[in-house]
């Protein structure tokens, strides 16, 4: 239903104005018929105030009088003692000394101590010899491996000759597991042929590690 309508209802207005006259008359009968004035005597009798006095506690206790002042007791003045003169005692001149005669004295040699000579001094051992060091081998001859080959690139940079000395490790069985280059000439132009070639060397196997020296020279007439 329409709330605006519920408003609008005059049975809901009537029920109301109707509720509100019977409180009303309900207020007037209770007046009247005595019992509104019970309700005034209640209310108009005396009231009784009770005043409470307030406790009065004891002062506080005076505080106590201060200490007497210390009395400072000074010892007696001791009067210094009077020192009396007492003259000094007569010293006696001491008679003079004579020297003793001078008598001649032959000097006698002095001892020489007994000195014990100390040991000999023990000669260190001699150190061992320093191990010899491996000795470079010149004038090995392969028994296998590649020639260098002329470098193309010293072809074009117009280099017609060179030389290369290299030092090679050998192990016992006769392979080249090192290269060193030593002299270079020019530097750097003929390394790399080299190296490339001496690695596929094999010398005659001797049972031990040596170390061989190698001459190379670069002629490109050749």
């Amino acid at each position: 239903m329409d709330y605006a309508r519920q408003q609008r209802d005059p049975g809901r207005h009537l029920l109301g104005i109707g509720f509100v006259i019977l409180v009303h008359v309900l207020v007037i009968w209770a007046l009247l018929s005595g019992l509104g004035q019970g309700v005034i005597q209640i209310i108009k009798k005396p009231l009784n105030a009770t005043i409470i006095e307030e406790i009065k506690l004891p002062p506080p206790p005076p505080p106590p009088p201060p200490p007497p002042p210390k009395k400072i007791i000074e010892p007696p003045k001791v009067q210094p003692p009077i020192e009396t003169y007492v003259p000094p005692p007569d010293v006696p001149v001491p008679a003079p000394v004579e020297a003793p005669p001078i008598s001649v004295v032959t000097p006698v040699a002095p001892t020489q101590p007994h000195v014990i000579a100390p040991p000999p001094p023990v000669a260190a051992p001699p150190a061992p010899p320093a191990p010899p060091k491996p000795a470079i081998r010149r004038g090995i001859v392969k028994i296998a491996g590649d020639d260098p080959t002329y470098p193309r690139e010293a072809i074009r940079s117009g280099v017609d000759k060179g030389r290369v000395v290299a030092r090679l490790q050998i192990d016992e069985s006769g392979n080249v597991t090192e290269v060193k280059i030593i002299v270079s000439e020019p530097p750097r132009v003929f390394d790399k042929a080299v190296r490339a070639a001496l690695e596929t060397w094999k010398f005659k196997p001797e049972n031990e590690k040596y170390v061989g020296e190698v001459e190379i020279n670069f002629n490109l007439k050749d």
